[in-house]
């Protein structure tokens, strides 16, 4: 693990933002205007989706992916100058939000300033072409790390970047050279220090065929060493197949109590029920009852929560990422009420440094423990179930609910709940 990840990480809340389809104008100025209702949403760190001039060449859609990028030290005209980006980070910073941005630098568009201009640092197929090595992503050519010239124009590329915001989220991550990362953490963190480093990292099937393919894939127990934040694709496939009814809670529980033994005591997971690249929340999960539990379950766990935009009106229409496709902010399920209750509880002391357990003891619900000197916070989760009788690991007496703010009673070691959650303190 990185040495000095700071575990109070996991009392922060990211909230990712789109730019081009965030506002019907899709600019910085777009989301500008909008960054006190994010702040009020109870969110610490905003994550903006890649701001760089997007390639031509190859395009898909109309206006072409966020991750096929043109220059990386240069800002997308469509959403604005330089001088409309740092505005926008200093009135983040004025509200006291933290911004990290997109790194994609796995790979560049075809037509990309470094393919003109330093072509050697590329990955070239047999015939001497541009080419990369993961079949469906059309639009991109992958760069190649055994060029060590290239490390410097990335780390340098990062420390531009780090004199604006405040970190970064580094797309498939695990695709690039562990020894790159540790070295750019390093050398950036002399320009900005406690800098942010969020990995996007894979999926463990994604990583097997990687490394069949003789490429390097990064398992989350590398990407720990230079990283402080990774997403939970370790767990999120069993989290599918949970809702889809092909594994049970129980099962569920058992992979997400494994993370607490085999990565560091320091690890923070990404938390989510949805990114730009997965379906929505309110998509995957119809009733409005179990979306407010699941999104409770997803605050309480162990790591830091994700909302990614539009997710807090529960909309179920995903933006594709390669066409100008506006969010709609349209209230279907109104979780803004929800989040900011949980982000409260998020801010307590002992979700900072745990030891944290899950459990399902009856059909239909979840049950999770934070445990510290300070005492216990228990949240019991009815995801799919209308009422229950659950057995729980604390004491016999009435205690408050940090949710609702009702009295909830235990008796006999035994809680009622009916359709929402219900997290105390003991």
């Amino acid at each position: 693990m990185a040495f000095d990840t700071d575990k109070g990480l996991r009392n922060q809340v990211m909230y990712s933002v789109f730019v081009r389809n965030y506002s019907p104008e899709g600019t910085f100025e777009g989301v500008r205007k909008d960054l006190q209702r994010i702040r009020d949403l109870g969110v610490d760190i905003i994550w903006l989706m890649p701001i760089h001039p997007l390639g031509e060449k190859a395009r898909k859609g109309s206006l072409g992916s966020p991750y096929a990028i043109k220059n990386y030290r240069e800002v997308n005209p469509e959403f604005g100058t330089l001088e409309d980006f740092k505005a926008l980070v200093s009135d983040i910073h004025a509200l006291g939000m933290k911004c990290i941005i997109d790194v994609v630098y796995n790979h560049t568009s075809p037509d990309s300033w470094l393919s003109e201009n330093h072509p050697e640092w590329f990955y070239h197929k047999p015939d001497g072409s541009f080419g990369n090595r993961v079949g469906d992503w059309t639009d991109i050519i992958d760069l190649d790390y055994a060029n060590k010239e290239l490390w410097d124009y990335q780390i340098d590329t990062l420390k531009m970047w780090a004199e604006i915001v405040d970190g970064f989220r580094c797309d498939v991550a695990s695709l690039v050279p562990l020894e790159f990362w540790l070295r750019a953490r390093e050398e950036v963190g002399k320009v900005r220090e406690n800098c942010i480093w969020l990995s996007e990292s894979i999926e463990h099937g994604f990583i097997r065929y990687i490394r069949s393919q003789g490429m390097t894939a990064l398992s989350d127990s590398e990407i720990y060493q230079a990283f402080d934040i990774s997403y939970e694709y370790d767990v999120a496939g069993d989290f599918i197949d949970c809702l889809l009814g092909k594994i049970s809670l129980a099962d569920y529980a058992k992979v997400l109590n494994l993370q607490e033994t085999i990565y560091p005591h320091n690890y923070v997971k990404l938390r989510f029920l949805e990114n730009h690249d997965r379906p929505r929340a309110h998509q995957l999960i119809a009733d409005e009852k179990a979306l407010r539990v699941w999104t409770a379950f997803m605050y309480f766990q162990k790591g830091m929560p994700l909302i990614y935009n539009g997710q807090e009106t529960g909309a179920t229409h995903l933006p594709t990422l390669f066409d100008k496709d506006t969010i709609n902010f349209s209230v279907k399920v109104d979780l803004t009420p929800l989040m900011k209750k949980l982000y409260t509880i998020c801010k307590d002391e002992i979700m900072t440094d745990s030891d944290y357990k899950v459990e399902s003891p009856c059909d239909g619900v979840l049950t999770a423990m934070h445990t510290a000197k300070g005492g216990k916070l228990l949240g019991v989760f009815p995801v799919k179930t209308t009422g229950a009788l659950v057995n729980v690991q604390v004491p016999d007496g009435t205690y408050k609910d940090l949710i609702t703010g009702r009295d909830v009673e235990v008796h006999f070691g035994m809680l009622s709940v009916s359709d929402e959650a219900v997290i105390i303190r003991a």
